[in-house]
C-alpha cells in the first residue's frame, strides 16, 4: 500500500470486530478498535453467556487468509455427527456427512475471541480501546461519543463499521437518524445454559459428535470442551407449563430431568444450581436495511443481520461478511462509498437465506432428528451423494462443508428436489405400466 491512510474505527471487539481489523491491518489501515466490555482476555466471563461455537468451512475459510486456521483449530474438538438421546432407550449417532468423515469443530466462544485478539493487537496500526460505549455517532462526520469509566469521551473516523452484534449501538444510531429500518423478530423461546464435568478425569459422554435431546416443543444441546467438560444448552419456550418460568424449587428441577432428561442429573451434579442461577437468553433474527449509511458508515455481521444458532453458523456467516467486504475493497480500489454498497448487495440475500434455513433447523433438531422417517430419508440422502458425487450435494454439507453462498444453496437443494421428484414420479409411472402390461397379458391369457 502507498500513502498514509485515515484511521477505520470498528466499534466492537468481538469475533466478527477483530477478524475485521485484522483484513483492515492488512490492507494498510490504521484502525481503532473500540469495545465496551473490560478485556476479556484479564476479565471474568459471564456467567452462562457462552454457547459454544461450531466452526465450520467458511469460519475457517477466512481464518486460513489471516493464517489463523491452525491455531484456532487446535483449540477445537471435531464433531462428526449428532447423537441422539431418547427418553428411553441407547442413543443413536447420526453422521453429518456421507463419508462420515467431515466434521464441524466445538471451540469455546472465549478461546475464539482471545486469539482474535491477540492476532489484531499484534498488527502494526491496530489499538484497542476497552470500557468504550458507544452513546453517540454522527454519520455525516464520523463523530463518536463514548462513555467510559473515566466519563464522556470523542472520537473520529473516516469510516466507522459496526460488529458489535445483534444489540449494534452503531444500527441504533443510524435508526435514531432516521438511515434504516430495522424489524426484531424474537422466538418464544430462550436458552439456558448448564454443565457436564469430566467423569473420572475423562468425557462423560462421546466427544466426537454434538448431543442433542430432542424432545418436541423443547431441546437440549451439548458441546464438548478441551478441559473434557460439556456445555449444555437448553431451548425451551419462555412462557407456559413446559417453560423456564415453570420450574422453581430444587425439587421440581430435579423432577423434570429425570423425566424428560434422565441421562442427564447423573452426569451434571450442579445441575441445580446451574439451572437456578444461570441466565436465560433471548433467541431471534435482527433484519434492517440499508446496512450503510454515507459511504463512511457500515454494519456487518450480527450488526446487520442476527440469525438464531440452529445451524451453527452465526460466526461462520459473520467471518463470511469479513471477507466478503475486503473483496469489495480490492474490487473498488478502497473506494469506501462504493464498496459498502456492493457488499450490502452481495450479501444480504446470503443473509436471509441462512437465517430462514437456521429457523428451519431449529425444527428439525427439535421436532424431526428421533423420527425413523427422518433418519430413513437421510440414509437416502447420504447413499445419493455417494452414488452421485459433487452432482447431489445435500443442504447441510452444502452449509457447513462449502463456501457455497447460503443463497446458492437454497437454490441448488431446491433443483435437486425437484429433479429427484421427477426421477421418483417417472419410476412410478414406469412401475404402473409395466403392472398394467402384466395385468392385460393375464388377462388374454
Amino acid at each position: 500500500m502507498t500513502g498514509e491512510r485515515d484511521e477505520i474505527a470498528v466499534v466492537g471487539a468481538g469475533l466478527a470486530g477483530c477478524l475485521l481489523a485484522c483484513f483492515l491491518a492488512r490492507r494498510g489501515y490504521p484502525v481503532a478498535l473500540y469495545e465496551r466490555r473490560p478485556d476479556p482476555r484479564t476479565g471474568t466471563v459471564e456467567r452462562g453467556r457462552s454457547i459454544n461455537l461450531a466452526l465450520s468451512e467458511r469460519g475457517l475459510d477466512a481464518l486460513r487468509r489471516i493464517g489463523l486456521d491452525g491455531q484456532v483449530l487446535a483449540d477445537a474438538l471435531p464433531m462428526r455427527g449428532r447423537m441422539i438421546h431418547p427418553v428411553a432407550g441407547e442413543p443413536q449417532f447420526q453422521s453429518y456427512s456421507a463419508s462420515g468423515d467431515r466434521a464441524i469443530n466445538s471451540i469455546s466462544r472465549g478461546a475464539l475471541n482471545n486469539a482474535l485478539l491477540d492476532a489484531a493487537t499484534a498488527l502494526p496500526g491496530v489499538r484497542v480501546a476497552f470500557d468504550h460505549r458507544l452513546v453517540g455517532l454522527d454519520p455525516a462526520t464520523g463523530e463518536m461519543t463514548f462513555e467510559t469509566p473515566r466519563g464522556k469521551v470523542a472520537a473520529t473516523a473516516s469510516v466507522v463499521l459496526g460488529a458489535d452484534g445483534a444489540g449494534s449501538a452503531v444500527r441504533g444510531q443510524l435508526l435514531a437518524y432516521g438511515l434504516l429500518t430495522e424489524s426484531l423478530d424474537f422466538l418464544d423461546y430462550g436458552y439456558k445454559e448448564l454443565t457436564i464435568p469430566p467423569l473420572g478425569g475423562d468425557f462423560a459422554l462421546d466427544p466426537d459428535a454434538l448431543h442433542i435431546w430432542p424432545r418436541g416443543t423443547s431441546m437440549m444441546i451439548a458441546l464438548p470442551n478441551p478441559d473434557r467438560s460439556f456445555t449444555c444448552t437448553l431451548f425451551w419456550p419462555t412462557h407456559g407449563t413446559a417453560s423456564f418460568a415453570s420450574l422453581g424449587s430444587p425439587a421440581a428441577i430435579e423432577r423434570h430431568f429425570a423425566e424428560h432428561y434422565p441421562d442427564l442429573p447423573p452426569l451434571a451434579p450442579n445441575l441445580v444450581d446451574d439451572y437456578q442461577h444461570n441466565p436465560v437468553g433471548v433467541l431471534g433474527t435482527v433484519r434492517c436495511t440499508p446496512w450503510q449509511a454515507n459511504g463512511r458508515v457500515g454494519l456487518l455481521g450480527d450488526a446487520a443481520h442476527a440469525i438464531v444458532p440452529f445451524y451453527g453458523q452465526g460466526a461462520n456467516c459473520a467471518f463470511e461478511d469479513v471477507v466478503e467486504l475486503d473483496r469489495c475493497l480490492a474490487e473498488c480500489a478502497d473506494d469506501w462509498s462504493a464498496a459498502l454498497p456492493l457488499f450490502q448487495e452481495r450479501r444480504q440475500a446470503n443473509a436471509e437465506a441462512i437465517a430462514r434455513m437456521a429457523l428451519a433447523n431449529f425444527v428439525e433438531m427439535r421436532d424431526k432428528v428421533a423420527s425413523p422417517l427422518f433418519q430413513a430419508g437421510r440414509k437416502v440422502e447420504h447413499a445419493l451423494e455417494r452414488a452421485l458425487p459433487g452432482r447431489y450435494v445435500s443442504r447441510y454439507e452444502l452449509v457447513s462443508f462449502s463456501t457455497t453462498p447460503y443463497a446458492e444453496v437454497v437454490r441448488r437443494v431446491r433443483r435437486q428436489h425437484r429433479l429427484l421428484a421427477a426421477v421418483a414420479g417417472g419410476a412410478a409411472a414406469l412401475l404402473a405400466g409395466a403392472v398394467g402390461v402384466a395385468i392385460n397379458r393375464g388377462r388374454r391369457r
